[in-house]
């Protein structure tokens, strides 16, 4: 028996939903893609949704629409998934990596300042595994230096802080739909922006620089193809519509993972943040002092071998080979996004994951720790 890290939750409706639009004549840019992003800005409450083919696309094209290039740095977080310095990269510009807080896991407000130079343009916040605790800070401190927000919130969708959803705080958020995201649309994502001239650009950019009132063939700009078609967008319409009840599913994973782990004192277990209200990406464990890389990655190992996939998020970012060799990062740069890196254990999670399984995942961690 194989017990999965992640698992879509996909039912009849996001099947019948999709085969309607393979029986339609409109399999890319009709009328779906225009009811998901009316459907998600809506969710999210913000003014505009540009939906586009991935979360790195999205956060690839904030750059441009917001006029980052080379010569520009932009400072984000080296504890996340690859894309959010990748898209920085892509776009021409440097990535500026700032050590995260030990308790959150995001980019540590009170160290931002400090890395502010006159080629700053932005700061790229994430909301690290749904968390979008202290992006209300960092979002002052942007206010305070004129520098615009990029809201990572590809992790959480449906997240609070305050009371404020995750993709309200930036000048522009982007979402992924992944699969193993709390929604999914097989591949995609979705630009939000308050700006209507971003908006314009981004729906621009992700069609080949076409602008909105061209005819096919005539192109205002630089573009590319970063579309998301009606048979995604069929399927993101649907699962948008049950995010209610994902969350709650999701919600119900943490919190047998949370009494099944309670009194392991080997673990840092994930609990309830202080003004947050998560919509749960993943389940990551953290090992306490005393376990070295090295064990933490031979505990992997043996739990997969006991057929339970697990994984290590996030490997840091700047010790990547290619960017600690283009910019020159070490280890010790960021020694606490280092020491989280070097001790997470991400558990199986997903909608319908049983509490019978996840018994049997807590009791084999157990014994392999």
């Amino acid at each position: 028996m194989q017990i999965y890290l992640s698992r879509p939750d996909i039912t009849e409706e996001e099947v019948e939903a999709v085969c309607s639009v393979l029986r339609s004549p409109n399999l890319s840019l009709g009328p779906k893609v225009a009811e998901f992003e009316q459907a998600f800005a809506e969710y999210i409450g913000v003014k505009r949704a540009a939906a586009v083919s991935s979360g790195t696309s999205g956060l690839f094209l904030c750059m441009l629409a917001l006029g980052i290039g080379p010569g520009d740095e932009v400072i984000t977080t080296p504890f996340t998934f690859i894309a959010s310095a990748n898209s920085i990269m892509m776009a021409g510009a440097k990535p500026v990596f700032v050590d995260i807080d030990p308790e959150s896991l995001n980019i540590d407000a009170a160290k931002i300042e400090s890395k502010i130079s006159r080629r700053t343009k932005a700061i790229l916040p994430v909301e690290v595994f749904s968390n979008p605790a202290g992006i209300d800070k960092v979002c002052e401190i942007a206010r305070k230096h004129n520098l615009m927000v990029i809201e990572d919130a590809c992790e959480a969708l449906g997240s609070t802080l305050n009371g404020k959803k995750a993709g309200t705080f930036g000048t522009m958020s982007v979402f992924g739909f992944y699969p193993n995201k709390q929604i999914t649309t097989g591949e995609g994502g979705m630009i939000l922006t308050d700006r209507d001239d971003l908006a314009d650009t981004c729906v621009s950019l992700r069609n080949q620089g076409r602008s909105k009132n061209s005819k096919w063939l005539a192109h205002e700009r630089l573009g590319y193809n970063f579309r998301l078609s009606d048979i995604n967008c069929a399927l993101g319409i649907v699962q948008l519509r049950r995010i209610d009840q994902i969350k709650a599913k999701r919600q119900q994973v943490a919190r047998w993972y949370q009494e099944m782990l309670a009194d392991d004192g080997r673990l840092i277990v994930p609990a309830a943040v202080e003004g947050c209200n998560l919509s749960w990406f993943v389940f990551v464990v953290r090992l306490k002092d005393g376990f070295s890389a090295q064990k933490r990655d031979q505990i992997l190992q043996a739990m997969r071998s006991r057929n339970i996939q697990v994984g290590n998020y996030f490997p840091a970012v700047h010790l990547q080979p290619f960017i600690a060799e283009r910019f020159g990062y070490k280890r010790g740069d960021f020694p606490v996004t280092e020491a989280v890196s070097d001790s997470t254990i991400a558990l199986p999670f997903h909608n319908n994951l049983t509490k019978d399984r996840i018994a049997i995942v807590c009791q084999n961690l157990k014994e392999v720790l």
